[in-house]
């Protein structure tokens, strides 16, 4: 039970999203709690590799036992270490501006579980996931080794099935080559920038771990990445060949120029590199960052395979979906003066894009940094990107299972001359924080997924509580 309630946002979340209606809370709770009842490898600390944990076969036959209903409409399925969620997002977008019934498959949640199943980006209904689950429930009885992320893939694709979706968005969990979403046969899988993360799961090299994204990729269907450094790619390129699956490189179809960018969003000019093809168009993208341009390409490239197979996808249509796409946590600027900034960074890699995006929007303001993380992830290489830029640091740690204690992050930064803080629990951090802040000062919260979401409920709380933000000296007006 305390597993659940640690992330369940409870029946508030649920009437912000108008999904009260038939709704009982308790037997929400239960059915998150039948779901957590299970071995949650998200939860474990020093998670490792073996076959056990990571076999398809039970997989296989609970969604057998279903009558595969993740046969019964279109995939596109989408692996990578960073980018897969926001390019997963722009892809299910555009599908959806082009009128299509799009399912839209995604994991961790931020929030309240239910966003993890969503059609047309609307949350399946609390009382709905209810009803699935129990569909589940006499298969689980027979199949043994379930895990959480299994039910609730299974659970993710009848919905869909039963709502009849026309084509559905689906966000690799872990890896991709033993992920239980490996079942699809795809119209197109899409493969986003790799990088060392999960490595006691994945592997501890680039080549590794890419085999293990790379097994997502189907006989004969195509493939889509984002370019790669050299020794991901090439594995890449030799899993594609050897299952003669057409490899479309993002960067080659497309250049793009940067026409304007603001705190709101980014215009690009994106030019075919065959000009026969198609004249210039512009996106504007929401999302901000340079690693978002590389996004876009990407999630264009698979649209454009799509388009291939006959559906009909007008530029208009993808660029009002482009326009309109939401990835919240990432680069999430929840207020304008003083900045704070939220951002879901959790390995090297993803920390080294947030600071060059820091750079480019807030390129003289003192940070301070609030950072908690997971603790299977790499802090010395993630602290070498933050902790050169930042100029005072607050350590904490969210409440969830993994979280690393706040107390070992500050010896891992023991080599780093900047003012070092521990405040607990996260929502102290952020107080202590907010109160530290001057005008020429940002605020950025980091360090993994379960940090980001944190911080976006406590402050999106304290933009409704005007005495909390007395209290804090009146440093956040909230936009």
């Amino acid at each position: 039970m305390k597993k659940v309630l640690l992330e369940y946002n409870t029946v508030k979340s649920l009437r912000n999203t108008g999904q009260l209606m038939n709704f009982d809370p308790q037997e929400y709770q239960k059915t998150l709690d039948f779901l957590y009842s299970f071995v949650d490898y998200s939860l474990t600390r020093n998670l490792q590799f073996s076959a056990e944990k990571f076999d398809l076969s039970r997989m296989a036959a609970l969604l057998a036992w279903l009558g595969n209903p993740h046969q019964q409409y279109p995939v596109i399925h989408v692996a990578g270490t960073k980018g897969k969620g926001s390019t997963a997002a722009m892809i299910a977008a555009g599908l959806q501006a082009a009128g299509y019934k799009t399912g839209f498959y995604i994991s961790p949640h931020l929030e309240d579980f239910c966003e993890r199943i969503q059609i047309n980006r609307q949350h399946i209904p609390g009382s709905r996931l209810v009803q699935v689950v129990e569909k589940l429930k006499p298969a689980v009885r027979q199949i043994e080794r379930l895990t959480t992320f299994e039910l609730t893939t299974a659970a993710g694709f009848l919905y869909f099935a039963e709502e009849q979706v026309d084509i559905a968005v689906i966000e690799v969990g872990l890896g991709g080559r033993l992920d239980a979403t490996n079942l699809v046969t795809p119209l197109v899988s899409v493969i986003t920038s790799i990088s060392l993360d999960h490595t006691k799961v994945l592997g501890d090299t680039l080549d590794k771990i890419a085999a293990e994204k790379a097994g997502i990729i189907k006989p004969g269907r195509p493939v889509v990445s984002s370019p790669q450094k050299p020794e991901a790619m090439q594995v890449i390129e030799r899993i594609a060949a050897e299952k003669e699956a057409p490899l479309i490189i993002s960067d080659q179809p497309y250049h793009v120029e940067v026409i304007e960018r603001t705190l709101a969003h980014q215009k690009l000019r994106i030019i075919p590199r065959k000009t026969q093809d198609h004249d210039d168009f512009e996106i504007v993208l929401p999302l901000l960052g340079d690693h978002q341009i590389e996004n876009t390409l990407t999630a264009l490239c698979a649209l454009d395979v799509i388009k291939k197979y006959g559906w009909k996808l007008e530029r208009s249509a993808v660029q009002r979906g482009f326009s309109q796409v939401k990835w919240e946590g990432r680069f999430e600027i929840l207020n304008l003066q003083p900045p704070i900034v939220v951002d879901a960074a959790h390995n090297r890699y993803s920390a080294l894009k947030l600071i060059e995006t820091i750079n480019q929007y807030f390129p003289k303001n003192r940070l301070i940094l609030v950072f908690g993380a997971s603790d299977d992830k790499d802090i010395p290489g993630i602290f070498a990107e933050l902790l050169p830029r930042a100029d005072e640091v607050i350590f904490t740690q969210s409440i969830h299972p993994r979280s690393y204690h706040a107390d070992q992050l500050v010896e891992i930064a023991s080599n780093y001359s900047l003012p070092k803080m521990v405040f607990l629990p996260l929502e102290a951090a952020i107080e202590q924080a907010i109160k530290r802040l001057t005008s020429d000062s940002i605020l950025l919260v980091t360090g993994s997924i379960f940090v980001a979401a944190g911080a976006r409920k406590f402050i999106g709380e304290i933009s409704r509580k005007p005495e909390i933000i007395r209290r804090l000296g009146n440093r956040l007006p909230i936009s």
